[in-house]
């Protein structure tokens, strides 16, 4: 069944574009930073891991090749087909129960900054839900200028630039934003809605769930390790 394009979310380019705007095969260029090394430094080796939000495989890959035990999540089925060596699930994450519990539990990709407040509280839920005890979640949040040093651009090693090229208001404190994947064979875009969070507004957030920050795990603060608030 094709899922429904999620309002304020949309791409363009070559191949399929997922119901958030994102390219399978943009995706499938892009490489993976040293997100793989915070990942592996804030939890024990060997640990079983939930990615929720995993696309292609990109975070995937690298962290089973640290050896860790991977299910990956995603609710599109094109980017799991591009996933080796792990378990996949295929279906939106905010209502996802696998029926177990994990070690970690990886929310990455600024995921907890969704423009649909009950969107963001079903990803932390789904989270807790799936947190053995004992366990963590790790969550990748926006920096604090995020929105405000527009327009910016990086090369990528891949060999593409990805371009911030705006991030306007559209109310309720969201911004829809839009930017470029410019390769020299091909170009995407996507447009997606965030909303900004203060490091009090994400830490009342994670509260709001049952979820508190165990510490902050780069100096950035976009790096985040929480546990439950009871009992973590």
């Amino acid at each position: 069944m094709e899922l429904r394009r999620r309002d304020g979310y949309g791409g363009t380019g070559p191949g399929a574009i997922t119901p958030d705007g994102c390219a399978v095969e943009l995706y499938s260029r892009l490489t993976v930073g040293d997100e793989p090394d915070i990942v592996a430094g804030a939890v024990p080796t060997g640990a079983r891991l939930l990615e929720l939000g995993s696309g292609v495989g990109r975070m995937t890959h690298a962290l089973l090749e640290r050896g860790f035990d991977v299910t990956a999540v995603d609710e599109s089925a094109e980017m799991l087909e591009r996933v080796r060596g792990a378990r996949t699930i295929c279906g939106p994450i905010e209502g996802l129960d696998a029926g177990e519990t994990f070690d970690v539990v990886l929310l990455a990709s600024f995921l907890v900054h969704a423009g649909d407040v009950e969107v963001r509280r079903g990803l932390l839920r789904t989270c807790v839900r799936h947190l053995a005890e004992g366990g963590c979640v790790l969550i990748q949040r926006e920096g604090e200028d995020h929105h405000t040093d527009v327009p910016r651009e990086r090369k990528d090693p891949s060999g593409g630039t990805i371009r911030i090229v705006s991030a306007e208001p559209v109310g309720d404190g969201v911004d829809s934003v839009h930017v470029e994947y410019v390769f020299p064979d091909a170009v995407w875009t996507q447009t997606f809605r965030a909303r900004p969070l203060t490091r009090q507004q994400f830490e009342e957030a994670l509260g709001e769930e049952g979820l508190r920050v165990d510490r902050y795990l780069t100096a950035d603060r976009t790096w985040v390790r929480a546990v439950p608030t009871a009992g973590g």
